[in-house]
Formats: structure tokens, C-alpha cells, sequence
């Protein structure tokens, strides 16, 4: 009968995850909850309008559809423990507990836990007190990072250049709980993610992802405004050098605090003069690296997540195709701070064809027309020869999308670029 899977989650990341599940030959169907206008034309791909952050919801319909996996997309269900309740269930599921998930929950938890497993990483102070904080903010030089400790979807992050500025983000942030202020750290940013399960390390391809919102690596920080793989910062011997000196230390250190621990691994990285430096862990993919990813990837995702849900031994390595993919964010106007919803998107249907695909993210569909429903719109995604074609063909296609206020960066892949 084939296989069933459930991919909790309905961004950009989760129609690019349930995309690579269905062309599994061992795949019958794969469910999302609650999914997206993309995941709905896709072929053996169906949406269940369910809660993913309710961990009876998504229990009880993994049993009523028989799934033999679950993929946990976003890092909210994670930190809700959506993941310890389908263990318990005795439902395979890929994705960490609540406990390992604290790794991106909490900022002032993930930097606890790189100094104490010599996880090389920026200075900081935690604070809930807004005189504490600004006090040892006029110690600290400029610019400086101030991050929200909590859950902000990518945007819970100010790097100011002005004392006033790092100031009017301690008072925000710590409207919403404790905050983090961090030493700025020069470098080029770069993605790595693995699989990580109990001690095993399985790299992934290196990606970098462009958070600013504006061309240059200017404006305000987003959840990512495009990506790309393979980066040529991450050669070879970079790549090694982080898994020696964060990833492995960090599947160690997991299990020295006795943390179990399924699912992704992301480290985002400032690398320096001095090396890789760890700027945050995420626990799940990064969204956009995620489309790139799935795009170069061929090896059967499905048979890998299922291997890893069930503890067996990782693969020593997955295979790539050797050809770059670039992904553009398409955004609604007003991004990030304030974005505009409802509007119809024009030349979805035009842009087609095997090295192109469109990722949707926040969309809606409303009376038979797609329509913007968040503030990452669209991820659109390209192969190319080399990164050059890949940005090339991504660009063209975005060019046959319409919708009132859209917006995006033009030079997406620039760092790479310039390196080669």
C-alpha cells in the first residue's frame, strides 16, 4: 500500500519537505498540517486543516490515518512537545523533544549550553531587568546584539549601530520576556545543518541564508529573504572544522546533559578571522535554505527520516546533485514589521519547468485565486550549472509574479558569487 507521512507545518520549509517525501517510490501519501496552496496541488500531497501545535489534534489524526512518520517542520510545535507526545503515542517522529528544542526556545539556554561544552561562541549577558540591562549595555562597544530569548520567528533580533537603538530593543524585547545581549561578531554568516540522533552527526550541504531585508545586507533583520547551496565558504575544510569544533561537540554535549535527541540540527554561523563561531542553534530546517536543499538532494528523504525516527545507524554521507540552487523570497509589502494581506498573486502558473519551483509559504487560496497570508510569501527556487545560472533562472521566473506591494532583494547569492 505504500507509505504515509505526516509533515506538521505550512511555510516555505514544509512545502519543500512534503515536495521531497512524495517522490519517495516508498511513499503513498503525505499529509500536512495544515499546509499551504502549494501543498495542496502537489501530487500525493493532502492538507488536514488541523492545529500543529496541538499535540492531541495531531496524535490523534497520525493514528486515524495509520502515518508510519511524522516530520516536524516549525520550531513551535517542537517547543511545545509536540514531538514527546507522539513518542509516547509510540508514533515514529522525526524532530526533537521539547527538551532538546530548548536549544533554540531559549537563546540564554543555548549559549548556557555552548559555554559549558566549549561551543566557541560570542560574549553575552542574560537579563529580564530592564536597568541591568541597559547598565551593561554602556559597557559594551558598538555595534552590539540585542535578541528577544524566546520564539520571535527569525525577527526577535536587533543589531544596533547606535546606543539609542540597542536601547529601544531592550525595552521591546523585554516586553515579551528575557533578553540576550550578545558582542557583534565580524564575518561572513553561513548555514550548516545535520542529523543529529543521539550522538550521530550526518552533515547536510552547506547553505547561506541573506537575513537583511534590503539589497547589500542592509535594513532590518527577517526570517530569511533567500538562500543558496552549495556556499563557498563552507569548503571542505571549513566544513570539517565545524564539525569538529560545534556539531559534534554539540551531539555530545546532548547527551552529557542526558537530552535525547531526533531531528535537525541547524548552526548559524559568523565566520571570522578566528574560525566558525555559533550566532544560534535552530532545531528544525532553515526556511528558505530549505528549498535549495530539497532541491539538490537525492537521496530518498523518506528512508532517511524514517532511519533516524527509529535510532538505526545514519548513512556515512547523501547525495547532492552537483548543480547550485538559489531561492528568492518573495515578501508582502510592509515586511517584516508590518505586512500587507489578501492580495491576489498574478503568473503563478507561468513559471514552470524542471529546474524551476515555487515553494509557497504564506499564502491562501480564496475562491479559486491565490492570495498573499503572511509576510514570506513565495519562495521561488532554481538549479543552475553553476550559482550564477541558478540566480539567473530563480530572477527570470520571479519576474512573471505579480501582486500589489510585492517585494524582494535582487542580489541574493552576492557573497557567493563574488568568491567565485
Amino acid at each position: 500500500m505504500g507509505a504515509k507521512v505526516m509533515v506538521l507545518g505550512s511555510g516555505g520549509r514544509e512545502h519543500a519537505i512534503a515536495w521531497k517525501l512524495a517522490q519517495s517510490a516508498e511513499v503513498a501519501k503525505v499529509y500536512c498540517m495544515p499546509g499551504n496552496p502549494g501543498t495542496a496541488a502537489e501530487a500525493k500531497v493532502h492538507n488536514l486543516a488541523l492545529k500543529p501545535t496541538d499535540a492531541d489534534q495531531v496524535v490523534a489524526a497520525a493514528r486515524a490515518l495509520n502515518v508510519t512518520l511524522v516530520v516536524i517542520g516549525p520550531e513551535a510545535p517542537l517547543v511545545a512537545g509536540v514531538g514527546d507526545a507522539l513518542r509516547r503515542a509510540g508514533i515514529p517522529v522525526f524532530g526533537p523533544n521539547a527538551a532538546g528544542a530548548m536549544l533554540e526556545g531559549s537563546k540564554a539556554h543555548a549559549k548556557s549550553f555552548m559555554v559549558r561544552h566549549g561551543i566557541p561562541t560570542a560574549r553575552y549577558g542574560r537579563f529580564d531587568d530592564t536597568d541591568a540591562a541597559l547598565g551593561y549595555l554602556r559597557d559594551q562597544p558598538l555595534p552590539v546584539v540585542v535578541k528577544a530569548d524566546g520564539l520571535a520567528a527569525g525577527k526577535g533580533v536587533v543589531v544596533a549601530v547606535e546606543r539609542a537603538e540597542a536601547e529601544a530593543a531592550v525595552h521591546q524585547f523585554l516586553k515579551w520576556g528575557p533578553i540576550v545581549i550578545e558582542e557583534f561578531l565580524e564575518g561572513e554568516e553561513a548555514s550548516f545543518i545535520a542529523i543529529v540522533v543521539d550522538g550521530q552527526v550526518l552533515p547536510l550541504a552547506g547553505s547561506q541564508d541573506h537575513k537583511r531585508l534590503l539589497d547589500g545586507d542592509q535594513g532590518p533583520n527577517t526570517g530569511g529573504m533567500g538562500a543558496y547551496s552549495p556556499t563557498p565558504i563552507l569548503d571542505t575544510a571549513m566544513s570539517e572544522r565545524v564539525l569538529r569544533e560545534v556539531m559534534r561537540p554539540a551531539a555530545q554535549g546532548l547527551m552529557t546533559d542526558r537530552t535525547p535527541y531526533c531531528g535537525f540540527l541547524y548552526a548559524g554561523l559568523m565566520i571570522g578571522p578566528t574560525g566558525p563561531k555559533v550566532l544560534e542553534f535552530n532545531c528544525r530546517l532553515g526556511d528558505p535554505e530549505t528549498q535549495p536543499l530539497m532541491m539538490r538532494l537525492r537521496s530518498d528523504l523518506y528512508t532517511l527520516l524514517l532511519t533516524a525516527a527509529r535510532g538505526d545507524l545514519l548513512p556515512t554521507a547523501l547525495d547532492w546533485d552537483s548543480r547550485a540552487a538559489l531561492c528568492v523570497v518573495l515578501a508582502a509589502d510592509g515586511y517584516p514589521d508590518h505586512p500587507q494581506t489578501g492580495d491576489p498573486i498574478c503568473g503563478l502558473d507561468e513559471t514552470q519547468g524542471d529546474t524551476v519551483k515555487i515553494f509557497h509559504a504564506g499564502t491562501q487560496a480564496r475562491d479559486g485565486t491565490v492570495i498573499t497570508a503572511g509576510g514570506r510569501v513565495l519562495g521561488v527556487t532554481a538549479l543552475g550549472e553553476n550559482l550564477a545560472i541558478a540566480q539567473q533562472r530563480a530572477y527570470a521566473a520571479v519576474a512573471d509574479i505579480r501582486w500589489r506591494g510585492l517585494q524582494y532583494r535582487h542580489d541574493i547569492g552576492h557573497r557567493g558569487l563574488r568568491r567565485a
